[in-house]
């Protein structure tokens, strides 16, 4: 039997954080033994927010592309490519927006938030999700990795490939979402990890600059001195102890009675959390190094994805009378 194909991807503004890696790349890496794994860098997607620093998405791309790949991802394995690269996903998309309405964009939960939030107006940023319907429907996935909160995004693929096949015929599979749980991976102020936010902690850091940012740290704001007793399931970093410190339980119950004060249960992290990025970080530095090796990495995989792509926009055009 064939392998069930998955499409993932991540925009390129700027160094990937500790959320990406723990909540996607880790999970896409496990995934490209047992599928035919797509994993995008949608530079097109980043352009509804940042269509004023184009000059920057070479790099931004390159840097994305190197994280892919220090973290596991395999070139022989998956196809790594970028979404500009790749023309059908921009076809597809404008064929959609044919048939689409509007208030179906306009329900979708995350369009309304990022509205308000970044000020954003603009017809992509309305057709963002029709777009990231292309991303999904051009590779006819089968299953796409996300959290609960992408799910809306997911049956608004779904909603679109019902639309297409009932005017056109059956083309293309209804995708469903992979659940996967990710471990809450929050910032150092305590929020959600975030480049926005400005609390992240990036896999390009140096260890350095990691220690750092843990330094400065928000902990559990009751315990105010050493001596205090603390609460871990409340702080951030006895959170990031649970993923990156295989001891983690040995510092509860001192945290608890406040004999283990914030600045060593700190110091303890910077050690975990260093050492055990030590080896991508090297591998990192390695690829960028080389920018053309990754370079030739995403060519190549832009070949393959186009092969499918182009598939599909073959069986696309031929429904729609349009070949």
């Amino acid at each position: 039997m064939p392998k069930k194909i998955i499409l993932s991807g991540m925009q390129p503004t700027g160094h990937l954080h500790l959320g990406n890696y723990e909540g996607a790349l880790k999970n896409w890496v496990a995934l490209q033994d047992e599928y035919d794994l797509y994993a995008c860098i949608v530079d097109w997607h980043a352009l509804t927010a940042d269509f004023d620093k184009t000059a920057e998405f070479p790099a931004r791309i390159l840097d994305v592309a190197a994280d892919y790949l220090a973290a596991g991802l395999d070139p022989e394995k998956c196809s790594i490519f970028v979404q500009s690269h790749v023309k059908e996903h921009a076809e597809l998309h404008l064929l959609f927006s044919m048939i689409i309405p509007v208030p179906w964009l306009e329900r979708v939960p995350s369009y309304k938030e990022k509205a308000t939030e970044l000020g954003l107006d603009s017809y992509g940023f309305l057709g963002y999700p029709l777009l990231q319907a292309a991303d999904i429907l051009v590779y006819r996935a089968d299953l796409v990795p996300v959290g609960k909160d992408q799910l809306p995004h997911i049956e608004l693929t779904r909603e679109v490939a019902r639309r297409f096949n009932s005017l056109y015929g059956n083309i293309f599979p209804e995708p469903e979402g992979k659940l996967t749980q990710f471990p809450a991976i929050l910032g150092t102020d305590g929020r959600k990890m975030s480049k926005s936010y400005g609390n992240d902690i990036t896999l390009a850091d140096s260890p350095e600059i990691t220690a750092a940012k843990l330094k400065k740290m928000f902990t559990d704001p009751q315990k105010l001195r050493r001596g205090d007793p603390g609460r871990p399931d409340q702080c951030p970093v006895y959170a990031l102890q649970k993923v990156y410190n295989r001891d983690h339980e040995k510092l509860y119950k001192p945290c608890t009675t406040g004999e283990l004060g914030c600045v060593e249960c700190k110091k303890e992290l910077i050690g975990c959390l260093n050492e055990g990025l030590a080896e991508l970080r090297a591998r990192r530095t390695d690829l960028l190094a080389h920018p053309d090796t990754v370079r030739d990495i995403l060519r190549q995989g832009a070949e393959r994805a186009r092969i499918r792509a182009s598939e599909t926009m073959a069986l696309v055009r031929e429904a729609m009378h349009l070949s």
